[in-house]
């Protein structure tokens, strides 16, 4: 599913964790997050209705330790394609658990996730 009328749609902010219940316990308990769910000691998601923090651990980071903004879009590989022709950063698209993904470097150099959902 992507945002308005089929506009790419944010999808979540990723932050990196050392340790997932110490920083899920910060959110939740600290800042009183609702917790969405936890894979394990792998992810966490925790949210406040509206923005979702993805809380992920070493493994599940698609830039190790640097936070990330997820951003869904329809036609992954077109979009791609298509900013790799302007010169754009871009990484290869992965097959996650529940997307397809790439990283991207937007123009400051910040890494960006672009991600379809598999269907």
């Amino acid at each position: 599913m992507t945002g308005r009328e089929g506009l790419p749609r944010l999808g979540h902010v990723i932050v990196p964790s050392a340790d997932l219940d110490e920083l899920a316990a910060f959110y939740v308990d600290g800042l009183g997050l609702d917790l969405r769910f936890r894979d394990g000691e792998r992810y966490a998601a925790v949210t406040d209705g509206t923005v979702t923090l993805g809380l992920a651990a070493a493994g599940e980071q698609p830039v190790a330790g640097q936070v990330v903004v997820s951003v869904e879009v329809a036609g992954l590989d077109a979009l791609l394609a298509a900013w790799a022709a302007d010169g754009f950063e871009v990484g290869s698209p992965v097959d996650g658990p529940h997307e397809r993904r790439a990283v991207v470097r937007d123009p400051s150099g910040n890494p960006v996730v672009v991600y379809e959902k598999r269907t």
